[in-house]
């Protein structure tokens, strides 16, 4: 394509769709039929330039005038109240379930990994010498001992705001790295699964395995399974970079980044809950069988709302992506 001679043919469109744009008053009804076509020949030819002659400062100025003509077209929407509703009713509980063949088994080969490491740990004397002098162990895993202590050293509330920023800097770490391969995510999954080995094999080493897993499970239900969702999450934007399938891999990435950003959103709130959890029930004086009681049960409720709400929503099209008036115009391209 000669893009001088594209230029000269379409720059008087180009103008007057400026012209219509930069407008203070209202348009007529065929000033606006006038400015809807030109946006449609715009975004043509803003796709042919972009496939057939790249130009930096052209593509630049079209791009501008194009969105800026997209936003007079289709209006400027306010996010509110029903968006909001929407987002935990619907997307963000369908786009876990729609990714649950990737979260689910992320989940089960983790634990397994976890238990694996106690196992090693908990059966060779050796390995818990490379961690720590018997003394050190011994105070971390006595009566207690670091491993207890660790729930109620700090203010119930600022430890459930630490515990929750961590976790969520986690997550968003998984959603985020997923782009590169999943390769950091592994990582992080790896980290989290032998810190939690660790635990599992000095106390089972000292006979406290019992206490450890009543620490634990109260908040760790949910707070493992936030953390396996973003790991999944991410593990399928990585193979979506591997195999976008029918689509191009620019727009299966956009789609599924979107979704991943919701699902930031909405893990957030679960590990908020995971974090009060772990700040006010973990230390309490309850008896264990009523904090893993309660840690069960919020468990159980975080499925249900996956399955149910996000299965309902995921049978009837729901994606998790934004709505389809919000996300970039695309237009077909030449190969």
């Amino acid at each position: 394509m000669d893009l001088d001679v594209f230029v000269s043919a379409h720059r008087a469109e180009w103008d007057r769709l400026e012209q219509l744009l930069g407008r203070g008053r209202r348009l007529t009804g065929a000033e606006a039929d006038e400015l809807v076509a030109l946006y449609q020949r715009a975004a043509t030819h803003l796709s042919l330039i972009q496939s057939s002659a790249p130009d930096p400062m052209l593509t630049g100025r079209l791009t501008q005038l194009v969105a800026r003509a997209r936003a007079t077209v289709t209006g400027t929407r306010r996010a509110g109240w029903r968006d909001v509703i929407l987002f935990f009713t619907a997307g963000f509980p369908a786009a876990v379930y729609r990714s649950r063949r990737w979260w689910i088994p992320t989940a089960v080969l983790s634990i397994a990994i976890g238990v694996l490491i106690g196992w090693w740990i908990a059966a060779h004397p050796e390995v818990q010498a490379s961690i720590g002098a018997p003394e050190e162990l011994k105070q971390m895993t006595k009566p207690g001992g670091e491993y207890e202590t660790y729930y109620s050293s700090h203010p119930a509330a600022s430890f459930a705001a630490k515990v929750w920023t961590n976790n969520a800097q986690a997550a968003a770490m998984c959603l985020v790295l997923g782009a590169f391969l999943g390769i950091p995510v592994l990582w992080i999954l790896f980290l989290n699964m032998a810190n939690l080995g660790v635990g599992i094999g000095l106390m089972a080493s000292a006979g406290r395995l019992d206490t450890f897993l009543g620490l634990i499970l109260p908040h760790g239900l949910l707070e493992l399974t936030a953390v396996f969702v973003a790991a999944g999450m991410g593990l399928r934007l990585g193979w979506t970079v591997v195999d976008p399938g029918p689509r191009t891999r620019r727009e299966a990435l956009a789609e599924q980044g979107r979704a991943a950003l919701g699902m930031a959103i909405g893990l957030a709130v679960v590990l908020f809950v995971s974090g009060v959890i772990e700040g006010f029930v973990t230390p309490s004086g309850l008896p264990t069988w009523a904090r893993i009681a309660i840690g069960i049960v919020a468990e159980a409720a975080f499925l249900a709302y996956v399955y149910v709400l996000g299965g309902r929503a995921a049978r009837a099209g729901e994606v998790g992506d934004v709505e389809e008036s919000d996300r970039s115009a695309t237009l077909p391209t030449a190969a």
